[in-house]
């Protein structure tokens, strides 16, 4: 099967046709859409009529499901979370923040699967930082200073009893089912310019929503020094702004991409549902 692929006029992203991903999917097209994956980093799939199951399959064909803590699982499934916000939610808007999904992991998730359910009619848009574009951009110098760095990681700012989702967040009525836990105050070390394991291309790969510090680094230092490394991470040039659609499956690349959540559909209910794909993707 040959499938079309449509980049985006953007830094990364783009649209794929031509073929179906509802039912069992052969070993070709899963090598084909995985090449292509790999070079946009970013790919949406208009006009997909897939269920959870098709979900699940779709991730397991492009290397098995990844660990997904702090989010329980819809009912009736293990490894399938609901991005939902209900249309009257008052709760902050979640995800807002530039962040690779669950990067304070000893082996995050090479990729992330969200399936649109309930798409409002207008805002919601997901925005995708090229990181892989952003390291290349940096003089030579800069980015031999950066390879030097290692990143302390941590969800406790986020997902601790006292983060931002954690025990307050009863009073905000939030609709998605996040599981706040003490586990979230342990810490991992990941490099702050990292290789990509399929691609051998480099990588900024920080966030300051799960980096609390720069091993060596005094905190006084480290925070400006992240804000200003954030800066550059999200200029508009690296950035791709990705419109839903209902029926639509988007998959990205946690190893090359940073992303986060717009709003601007209030009075409106919005759901996708996620899964993760396995570190050890190849």
């Amino acid at each position: 099967m040959m499938i079309k692929v449509e980049p985006s006029s953007q830094v990364c992203g783009a649209r794929v046709t031509g073929c179906d991903l509802s039912g069992e999917l052969g070993a070709d097209l899963v090598a084909e859409i995985r090449a292509v994956w790999l070079k946009h980093r970013v790919l949406a799939f208009p006009g997909q009529s897939m269920d959870d199951d098709a979900l699940e399959r779709f991730t397991i064909a492009m290397g098995g499901f990844g660990e997904d803590p702090f989010f329980d699982p819809i009912e009736g499934r293990k490894n399938i979370a609901a991005i939902l916000r209900e249309a009257d939610e008052q709760a902050p808007l979640f995800a807002e923040n530039w962040h690779s999904d669950w990067s304070f992991l000893d082996a995050p998730p090479a990729g992330t699967c969200l399936l649109s359910i309930d798409i409002p009619p207008h805002g919601g848009d997901t925005l995708f930082a090229d990181q892989i574009a952003a390291f290349a951009a940096l003089p030579a110098e800069r980015q031999d200073h950066l390879r030097s760095l290692t990143a302390i990681h941590s969800a406790k700012l986020a997902y601790a009893p006292d983060g931002t989702y954690g025990e307050n967040e009863r009073e905000a009525d939030r609709s998605m089912a996040i599981r706040p836990d003490e586990s979230a105050n342990e810490c991992c070390s990941h490099p702050l310019i990292q290789v990509h394991p399929e691609t051998g291309e480099e990588a900024i790969y920080s966030t300051l929503g799960y980096i609390i510090g720069i091993e060596g680094m005094a905190e006084s230092e480290a925070l400006p020094f992240l804000m200003e490394v954030a800066a550059w991470q999200s200029r508009d040039e690296f950035v791709y702004r990705h419109r839903w659609e209902p029926n639509m499956l988007v998959i990205w690349d946690n190893r090359s991409v940073l992303h986060k959540a717009t709003g601007g559909y209030e009075g409106y209910r919005r759901e996708l549902h996620r899964t993760t794909i396995a570190a050890h993707a190849t």
